[in-house]
C-alpha cells in the first residue's frame, strides 16, 4: 500500500514541481517534493541494509538524502521504485526464527533494533513523508492519485 501511494503520487506530480518546498509558515529548511522521494528511498534502502545485515546495494550518497546523481523526476522515480523491490526482498527474508534478532540501527545514536522493527520502520516513514507530498501535490493542483474517486462501475474512460 505504502510503495502505490507513494509511487503513484511521485509520477503523478509534474517535473517542474520536483524543486518545491513551501515558503510560507514554519517550512523553513524543508525538503523539496524531489527531496522527500529520495529521503524515502533512501531511507528503504538505509532499513531494509540494516534489517539484512548487509551493505546498501546502491550508493546512498551522504546522510538521508540520497545521492546528488539523482536528479531527474525520472531518475528520483527509478531511484524510488528500485528501493520499493529492494524492501521487498528484503522482507521476504523475515521469518518466525529471525524477526525478533536484535541488529544495528540504521541510523546513529538509535539502540539495536529487532529485525522487524527495523523493516516496519519503512512502512511507516513512507507514510509519514507521503503525507508532507500530499500537500506539497495540492499546494500545486495535483490530487494525490490515491485521493482520487473511484471510476463508477460500467463508466467508460474518457
Amino acid at each position: 500500500m505504502a510503495e502505490g501511494e507513494v509511487v503513484s503520487l511521485a509520477k503523478a506530480m509534474p517535473e517542474s514541481a520536483y524543486n518545491f518546498a513551501p515558503t510560507k509558515g514554519a517550512f523553513e529548511k524543508a525538503r523539496t517534493f524531489g527531496q522527500q522521494v529520495k529521503h524515502i528511498a533512501t531511507v528503504i534502502y538505509m532499513a531494509g541494509a540494516a534489517a539484512k545485515e548487509e551493505k546498501p546495494p546502491v550508493d546512498l550518497g551522504g546522510g538521508e538524502d540520497g545521492p546528488a546523481t539523482v536528479k531527474t523526476k525520472a531518475e528520483i522515480v527509478q531511484y524510488l521504485q528500485d528501493a520499493f523491490q529492494y524492501g521487498h526482498t528484503v522482507m521476504a527474508t523475515l521469518t518466525a526464527a529471525n524477526q525478533l534478532d536484535l541488529v544495528k540501527a540504521p541510523f546513529p545514536g538509535m539502540p539495536d533494533m529487532a529485525r522487524a522493527g527495523i523493516a516496519n520502520l519503512t512502512i511507516w516513514h513512507s507514510f509519514d513523508h507521503y503525507g508532507q507530498m500530499a500537500v506539497y501535490a495540492r499546494m500545486n493542483n495535483v490530487i494525490p492519485p490515491a485521493s482520487q474517486p473511484a471510476p463508477r462501475p460500467g463508466a467508460r474512460k474518457k
